[in-house]
């Protein structure tokens, strides 16, 4: 008797559930489990819209440095991002005990920080003695504008999912946030391009150009992350979109068992 008991108990709870998914349907009106991972993965995508808009909005993507050994108390050294560089002199007692170059460039030190003037003007930026090639820095920072305005477009996508019940715009979130993730992580390769362009091209001019190095930073981390969580989330919205009768056969649900 306990074994049918539980038996149709199960079978009144899956009726149940199947009956109020039906009526959510008509309604348009999605399922509480439903919306909580839609929720869910919104939050995961809300850590990588953070990272993306902290990586783009700060200049820290790759630092130059000069090397230490040059008889003066001061060094040079310089970080840039997309939209703006700064160069700092900086104290040489202030340097890490075992540091050949000059650096990091965060120690407190004299700075002059300017925006590039490719994106008004046209005209190159000199950083120690070396010429920007801007097409190249122009791609990377209108690739990443492109990549935040598309992940703007995910958000509304699935805030209209949340509030106004269009599930069919989930898809198309899904699609956006993949897409504005994968535009971020085109831009950092097309910045290293340019990075290595900015080194190539030591203007023959005196003085002469003094020898540098090199090594990426965090707002470049940041951006790395941002790409992938998004790409994450998008993926993980596109899951949503799929039919359940996959998973469920998959993943079968185990009832109480009859003792």
């Amino acid at each position: 008797m306990m074994m049918w008991s539980n038996f149709f108990l199960q079978e009144e709870d899956r009726r149940r559930g199947a009956a109020s998914r039906r009526r959510a349907h008509k309604s348009g009106r999605m399922t509480p489990e439903q919306e909580g991972k839609i929720k869910l993965a919104l939050l995961l995508t809300s850590v990588g819209a953070t990272l993306a808009v902290l990586a783009v909005g700060t200049e820290f993507w790759v630092e130059l440095n000069t090397y230490r050994d040059n008889g003066s108390a001061v060094c040079d050294a310089a970080h840039l991002g997309l939209w703006k560089m700064c160069t700092k002199r900086l104290w040489q007692a202030d340097m890490p005990a075992g540091r050949d170059t000059c650096g990091p460039a965060e120690l407190p030190g004299e700075a002059n920080c300017t925006y590039f003037k490719f994106f008004t003007t046209g005209e190159n930026a000199r950083i120690f003695q070396r010429t920007t090639k801007k097409e190249v820095n122009v791609a990377a920072a209108v690739i990443a504008v492109l990549g935040l305005v598309v992940m703007a477009l995910g958000c509304l996508c699935i805030i209209m999912v949340l509030s106004k019940g269009a599930e069919f715009l989930l898809r198309v979130g899904a699609v956006c946030f993949g897409l504005s993730g994968l535009l971020l992580l085109v831009s950092l390769e097309v910045f290293r391009h340019s990075v290595h362009a900015l080194l190539q091209r030591v203007s023959p001019e005196p003085p002469p150009a003094p020898a540098l190095t090199y090594e990426y930073s965090w707002s470049l981390g940041c951006g790395v992350g941002a790409g992938l969580v998004l790409i994450l989330g998008g993926g993980c919205f596109l899951l949503l979109t799929l039919p359940p009768w996959p998973w469920g056969s998959l993943c079968p649900k185990s009832g109480p068992r009859a003792t």
